[in-house]
């Protein structure tokens, strides 16, 4: 079995698994809702008050909007995942300020927050649970673009204390300026009025509280596109949003739904566009990012630098997280570096990059093309060549300009927040 049709199964599966169904089907939301992600785990809540799901989700809330609990006091949780884009980015640059004096710049894109509830913990072996483990699809799931991050819980710490972004030296400092901060008494009465006692129980708490709160569905997983209402048979796409569909499935064609996978699962949950997997596809690199100026350094991904458990695994390195193109549409950059800033040079990219790489790379000294210039030569051979990479200079592009276009109109459908009209329901 091809490994993307693998992954296409298996998530499927571990879609229906986790319930995502019942956010489908809101007679069933009821009893989704009663059991959030955090039971069973290590750092549930062992105080004498446990909170309710609601309260919890208020608190992170609050969290996630307060920006106080940076060290530059100006950044929050939704300063670089903004509700009104999905969750990801407000503006257009390629990596997002942050830091003491908010001048610090990463090397990577903010992604979306949306989509994200199913997840799997990261697998370097990705296999199909029908008996057969000799097919393995290889490295999968985790959270942030390397996967480093099991969980919601996991990845809530790293912008708190990292320092490009919140830029706290420590747990005990984001707890500190929780207890100065106006929510202190919101928090104590959500997890008990002792919950400041213990430094560490309290900063576990936090993070509990923004992963209740990502898991809310009417912010997180709302499933309101016109894509949606369209597999609800509530509404139809009109010719070009099917024809973009049409090439968004071909395997001949744009082949994007290899990996972002865009049919109903047999049990009935909706697609989240992406199969959790990671891939290198050799974006560009991007000229913007501060420690792009040093040719020594390379952002790879899953083999580092800010993930360290996989720097001996060379055959990772390049591989980034396959991201949701749930409502894709609304960002302003793109791929892992922001090396792009519109969907149009995405599908451009994707189709050209071995047809026409002088488009995408510059040239040497010698004049000869610098392919895949942002992953040392030594491992280019990680980098993905299925459709519609499978080309050589000189030969036509898996899609013409205007069937760009119309893959375009149908990555809109994707975004969340369509009311349909009477005359759109015909």
């Amino acid at each position: 079995m091809h490994k993307n049709t693998l992954r296409s199964v298996l998530t499927s599966l571990a879609i229906l698994l986790s319930g995502i169904a019942a956010w489908q089907n809101p007679a069933l939301a009821s009893d989704a809702a009663a059991s959030p992600a955090y039971l069973g785990a290590a750092y549930a809540p062992s105080s004498k008050q446990q909170p309710s799901v609601a309260a919890m989700t208020t608190m992170g809330r609050v969290l996630f909007f307060d920006a106080s609990l940076s060290a530059s006091g100006k950044m929050s949780c939704a300063s670089c995942h903004s509700p009104s884009h999905a969750f990801g980015p407000p503006n257009n640059l390629a990596v997002q300020l942050g830091g003491k004096e908010m001048k610090t710049l990463g090397t990577r894109a903010a992604p979306s927050l949306r989509y994200l509830q199913t997840v799997p913990a990261f697998t370097e072996h990705f296999h199909d649970n029908d008996g057969d483990d000799s097919i393995d699809a290889g490295p999968t799931g985790g959270h942030n673009w390397d996967g480093r991050a099991s969980s919601a819980h996991d990845q809530a710490r790293i912008p708190l204390l990292s320092r490009h972004e919140m830029g706290n030296a420590s747990p005990n400092d984001v707890v500190n300026k929780l207890k100065k901060s106006p929510n202190a008494a919101l928090f104590g009465q959500t997890f008990g009025e002792d919950i400041f006692n213990d430094q560490a129980q309290a900063f576990t708490a936090m993070l509990m509280a923004l992963e209740v709160f990502q898991e809310s569905p009417a912010d997180f997983y709302p499933y309101t596109s016109k894509y949606d209402a369209f597999l609800r048979h509530q509404t139809p796409l009109n010719k070009q949003e099917l024809r973009g569909l049409a090439l968004f499935n071909d395997p001949a064609k744009g082949n994007c739904a290899a990996c972002h996978i865009s049919e109903i699962n047999p049990g009935g949950a909706f697609p989240q566009f992406t199969d959790y997997g990671l891939i290198a596809i050799g974006v560009p690199r991007n000229k913007k990012i501060p420690a792009n100026a040093n040719p020594a350094f390379f952002d790879m991904g899953l083999c580092g630098p800010d993930r360290t458990d996989l720097r001996n695994k060379t055959e990772y390195c390049g591989l980034f997280k396959t991201p949701s193109l749930r409502n894709v549409a609304l960002r302003k950059v793109f791929f892992h570096n922001g090396s792009f800033t519109s969907l149009e040079q995405v599908l451009k990219f994707y189709v050209q990059r071995d047809t026409q790489p002088q488009k995408w790379y510059p040239r040497g000294k010698n004049s000869v093309v610098k392919k895949f210039n942002d992953l040392p030569v030594e491992y280019h051979d990680n980098i993905n060549v299925e459709a519609p990479f499978d080309r050589k200079p000189g030969d036509k592009p898996a899609l013409t300009d205007s069937e760009i276009k119309d893959v375009i109109v149908f990555l809109k459908t994707l975004n969340d927040g369509y009311v349909a009209t009477p005359s759109s329901k015909k």
